[in-house]
């Protein structure tokens, strides 16, 4: 019997973050049927988008046979066109519910990190997501390295599953302390964790989705961790750091999009330690409001 790994591996993804919706939601005597809700409406859309997201920019792997296109078993799902549809279908619940969209994301982002370092696996049975070859036999070896028709490649897909764990306990460590701030500060740190993460594994990967010479999922991480640090910023009212991340940003961006050789390294290093601060200054907004 053919078991497709893949789509168990993305299921069991999905259960998880059902699980801790469910018990999220039981914590903060949310309705105990919401979980399931926003699984029923986020998920088809999530997996909809995340296909048509990595169609769009593997459009000639796919014009000349259309009905490949529905092959989703084979992979080619885009995790961020996945976020954008399950992000679609959580508003449109909270909608029909009457609750507030932000709180709901708050509720989902740990989750969705968490069912992200599930579901990766699946990309180990479909063999892919992996990145460049190792030739030295010293570290042809599992985690390392990953054996693909014969050959050993960087096991991509096992770094970022190990990182997206510890973004589900980063995040449950903030989880408290973003609540007592407004909705909407979980998700912003979602964003950044994982875009940090993306950008790193993203440039290590063969199989990137390309626009022209820029690796799109890089650019996206990069804009992401950008626009959500200084909004958190913006919320906790540091308006002047704000704009000078702002400028710094802009001038980093324009940096990539030309194509300098090391843009990427020098942008990389910028996020990290813009995304410290960040993380120092709302660590010390919140112990303020705890105090108080």
């Amino acid at each position: 019997m053919n078991i497709n790994l893949y789509g168990i591996l993305i299921a069991l993804g999905v259960a998880a973050a059902v699980i801790y919706m469910g018990k999220e939601t039981k914590r903060l005597s949310l309705p105990p049927d919401l979980a399931v809700d926003m699984a029923l409406w986020s998920v088809p859309v999530a997996v909809l988008s995340s296909r048509i997201y990595y169609v769009i920019f593997t459009w000639d792997h796919y014009k000349d046979d259309w009905l490949s296109i529905f092959k989703v078993w084979e992979g080619g799902l885009a995790i961020y066109g996945g976020v954008i549809g399950g992000a679609l279908g959580i508003y449109l619940l909270s909608r029909y519910k009457k609750l507030p969209t932000l709180k709901l994301l708050d509720l989902v982002a740990p989750g969705l990190i968490l069912g992200q370092a599930i579901g990766r696996w699946g990309n180990f049975f479909n063999k892919e997501a992996f990145g460049e070859l190792i030739t030295n036999p010293a570290h042809q070896f599992f985690p390392l390295a990953v054996l693909v028709d014969g050959q050993w490649h960087q096991a991509t897909f096992f770094y970022e599953s190990v990182c997206n764990l510890l973004g589900f306990f980063f995040l449950l460590f903030v989880r408290d302390r973003c609540y007592k701030k407004g909705q909407g500060f979980v998700l912003q740190w979602y964003l950044i964790f994982y875009g940090l993460v993306r950008v790193v594994i993203e440039g290590l990967r063969t199989d990137s989705l390309m626009l022209g010479s820029l690796r799109v999922s890089q650019v996206l991480s990069i804009l992401l961790v950008a626009a959500s640090g200084i909004i958190l910023m913006l919320r906790l009212k540091r308006t002047p750091l704000m704009i000078a991340g702002a400028v710094i940003w802009t001038a980093l961006f324009a940096v990539i999009a030309v194509g300098v050789v090391r843009g990427i390294v020098l942008t990389y290093a910028v996020m990290a330690v813009f995304a410290l601060m960040v993380f120092v200054m709302f660590m010390r907004e919140t112990a303020k409001g705890s105090a108080a």
